[in-house]
This record gives C-alpha cells, sequence and structure tokens, in this order.
C-alpha cells in the first residue's frame, strides 16, 4: 500500500459502510483518469466488499487496487474484443448472489469506454445495475472550457472517424451542429484532428490535455490556429486530449434558426415549427417566434 494512501481505507468504510449493497448486483464503478486520488470513498469501500472485479485491462486495475493496498483474487477482463461473451460470466455470477464491479482503464465506464454491452445483458437478466460515480474526462473538461452556460446544452460526439475522408466529412457536419460539441482523441491522431478542425475557422476551441495529471494542459482558442497550437510544443502532441467545441455564436444559430423555421412553417404550425426550430439549431425560443409571426405576417397561431 502506497503510504500517502494508507488512511483512505479506514475512511472509505466509515463514510460508506452504513449504506445497503445488494448482492447479485453489478457495480460501475468509475475509475480516476490520472490522478488516483480521485478514486470515491464509496468506490473503495465496494471495490473491498466484492466478490470479483471485471475490468478492461487487469494490469491497469490491478495497479490502482495495489495502491490502496486492496487484495482482490476473482478477476474477470471484460474488453471490446469479449465483451458480449465475458457479460455471460459476469451474469452467471450476479446469479449466484455475488457482487461484481466493473471499471474501464480510467473514468466512467460506458463512455467511449467498453461497458455499455455489459450493461444490457446484465438488466435483460434482469439483476440489478448500481452507478459509482466518479472521475469522467468528459465532465472535466467542460468544467473548466466555460463554454456550457445556462439554458445552453452540449452533445457528446466521441472519437472523429480515423479515415480522413470520414472525418472531414464529420467535422463539416459540426459546422452546422449550434450545440457545445465534446470530442476525445488520441496523441497519434491528434495531429490529423487538428488539421480537420481547423477547417472550422474562428470557432473557439478548448484542449484539454493529461487531465489531472502532472502535464495537464487546458488552452482556449479558434480552431483555426490548433494545428500551430501542437506545433508550438513537441510535447502538446502527447497524452489523451478532450476537445470542446464552443457553441455557435448567437447571431449565427439565430440567422440559421430563422432558416430552419421558414421551412417548417411550409408544412407545420407556428407552435410546432419554433419547437422543432430551436432543438435542430439552438436559437432561443421567443426570438422564433417573433420571427414566425413575421413570417406569417403578424398572425398569432391558433389557440
Amino acid at each position: 500500500m502506497s503510504a500517502s494512501f494508507a488512511s483512505a481505507l479506514a475512511g472509505a468504510r466509515d463514510a460508506a459502510a452504513a449504506q445497503h449493497y445488494p448482492q447479485g448486483a453489478l457495480y460501475v464503478m468509475a475509475t480516476p483518469i490520472g490522478n488516483l486520488g480521485d478514486i470515491s470513498l464509496r468506490a473503495l469501500h465496494v471495490m473491498q466488499i466484492a466478490d470479483a472485479l471485471a475490468c478492461e485491462d487487469t494490469r491497469h486495475t490491478q495497479a490502482l487496487l495495489r495502491a490502496y493496498g486492496i487484495d482482490k483474487a476473482n478477476w474477470i477482463a471484460v474488453h471490446q474484443h469479449n465483451e458480449a461473451e465475458a457479460a455471460q460470466a459476469v451474469v452467471e455470477r450476479l446469479q449466484q448472489g455475488q457482487r461484481v464491479v466493473y471499471a474501464s482503464d480510467a473514468g466512467t465506464p460506458a463512455v467511449s469506454d467498453p461497458g455499455a454491452r455489459l450493461v444490457a445483458a446484465v438488466r435483460e437478466a434482469g439483476r440489478p445495475v448500481v452507478p459509482l460515480p466518479g472521475a469522467s474526462s468528459v465532465t472535466a473538461a467542460l468544467s473548466v472550457a466555460g463554454a456550457v452556460a445556462e439554458e445552453a446544452s452540449f452533445v457528446f460526439a466521441g472519437f472523429l472517424p480515423a479515415k480522413a475522408g470520414e472525418r472531414e466529412d464529420a467535422v463539416a457536419a459540426l459546422a452546422a451542429e449550434p450545440r457545445v460539441v465534446v470530442l476525445m482523441e488520441a496523441p497519434h491522431r491528434i495531429d490529423s484532428a487538428a488539421r480537420a478542425l481547423a477547417a472550422l475557422g474562428g470557432r473557439h476551441l478548448t484542449v484539454a490535455r493529461e487531465l489531472t495529471k502532472q502535464f495537464e494542459e487546458v488552452a482556449t482558442l479558434e480552431c483555426a490556429a490548433l494545428p500551430a497550437w501542437l506545433q508550438a510544443d513537441p510535447q502538446r502532441s502527447r497524452g489523451e486530449f478532450v476537445l470542446v467545441l464552443h457553441a455557435q455564436p448567437l447571431a449565427r444559430a439565430a440567422d440559421e434558426g430563422t432558416r430552419v423555421l421558414a421551412v417548417l412553417l411550409q408544412e407545420l404550425p407556428v407552435k410546432s415549427a419554433v419547437k422543432l426550430a430551436a432543438e435542430i439549431t439552438g436559437a432561443p425560443r421567443n426570438e422564433l417566434y417573433e420571427a414566425a409571426l413575421r413570417i406569417k405576417g403578424g398572425k398569432a397561431p391558433p389557440p
């Protein structure tokens, strides 16, 4: 056990042991994305009382357990190449009344990581699934980007396609997306992704690199400047990336909203057209309503 973490298990027991932890349940556990101190006390406690640990890479998860002095003998490998088959082994253990914890390599499982098929199989078998929330690179990046204000929304797009043509098509689609978009990228593809995203010009992007680790770096710049920013320091192309594409400027969203609204009004009542145009473009609904009245010649919708 790491000396700096020696008191963590006692703290976990004091903080979390009083809660009920049903048997025959799958516990989906978030793990640190870099800093081992980001594990939750409840996760530490559940790992101690679990009958088996399922994980993406047993070596990776064992390192986490060793740091906190937790010793487990029952391991199940569940990764992208065997998830469907391994899920049945997990279900069998749950049907025997065992508590099984699942962790991907880092962060929250089933978010651009394996886990979704496992959870679906467990639910289909009628067994409970319990979340153990914690570290997530997606929400960590959003929290320091300053991109999601009140009444705004974001979408999680994951990794851009690996093939150049498909990647360019994906970026072209992002150009028409008015909301905040969260992307992830690996170090060996970040330069290609940067060149593709540069096509978005002056739209702002927050780059979050090596979150929670020693060389963590967060910067906000225009998409067109991303390739040069990476090339300015060779270290910047290393590590895991989360990219937060900021929302379209309101004026552009409003213009796009009016254009979409005009098309919808040809087929739909005002209220329905306004609702759909707001959802599609992110433009404010009250402004779209006023635009709809202008398009309709000032006539209010029927009751």
